[in-house]
């Protein structure tokens, strides 16, 4: 059992089994989590209560810090293969988000053009215009997708509120032409409640929910880093392989992580 949080904006660049080079923007908080999901396997812990008093960095404080960062790196002949916002929870939740993304694309071009900007995101805010042109805007919008039912999906990733799978797939339709898929699958238990996103029944569903949406690529991947909660196993190499192989047959690019 364990946590991690990211203590600054703008860090890195890490390296990324998916974005090379990865360069951090984290919107949230730099001592806490703050999301819309409270996922079993996140790396930044559990969320906090509602009535947490919430802090987050301005428009103008970003704005000021990236760019500084950006020079000194530059600077010192770092290379970067992405920007990309994650951070410790959503970072769609940001009031400034549409806006910060604006930002982060011209500074991108000004200072690293080669490199994609991508977000990661659990979608759930996705209905909401700005937030839904911010994602269509940048290179890689990679969105979340971690069950094929409903009863599972709430299981590991705990929405705080009653959305469904569809939902979240009709809505990913928008962005089809560039959206990627990023799916966890794990098995455990959490508060006497089992789930396995990677039963038959689990599966087959997820094939036809990412066949709806149709996307550009899906990330298939396990746990590697630690979790708030104990009684979680990582999925083997060969399995997620499977899993890939099945998504591929039916014509949907896919890659295993």
């Amino acid at each position: 059992m364990g946590t991690f949080l990211f203590d600054k904006t703008i860090f890195g660049p890490i390296k990324s089994r998916r974005f090379g080079d990865s360069l951090g923007i984290n919107l949230l908080p730099n001592d806490y989590k703050l999301c819309n999901l409270d996922c079993v396997y996140c790396e930044c812990g559990w969320t906090l209560p509602p009535n947490h008093k919430i802090e987050l960095p301005s428009y103008e404080e970003v704005a000021e810090e990236f760019e500084n960062y950006l020079i000194k790196i530059k600077a010192e002949g770092v290379n970067v293969d992405s920007f990309t916002f994650a951070g410790n929870g959503e970072p769609t939740v940001h009031p400034e988000f549409p806006r910060i993304i604006d930002l982060s694309m011209a500074l991108r071009d000004k200072y690293y053009p080669k490199a994609n900007v991508a977000v990661l995101s659990n979608g759930l805010l996705i209905n909401k215009d700005g937030i839904r042109e911010a994602l269509h805007k940048v290179d890689l919008p990679v969105l979340k997708l971690d069950a094929g039912t409903d009863k599972t999906y709430h299981l590991i990733d705990r929405p705080k509120t009653k959305r469904s799978l569809e939902y979240l797939a009709e809505h990913y339709k928008k962005l089809a032409d560039k959206v990627v898929i990023q799916t966890l699958f794990l098995r455990g238990e959490y508060k006497g409640d089992k789930f396995d996103n990677t039963t038959e029944e689990e599966v087959s569903a997820w094939i036809e929910l990412v066949k709806k949406i149709n996307p550009s690529d899906v990330m298939i991947y396990s746990l590697e880093r630690d979790t708030p909660t104990d009684n979680l196993e990582t999925i083997d190499a060969d399995k997620l392989e499977e899993i890939s192989q099945r998504l591929q047959k039916e014509g949907v690019k896919a890659s295993v992580y």
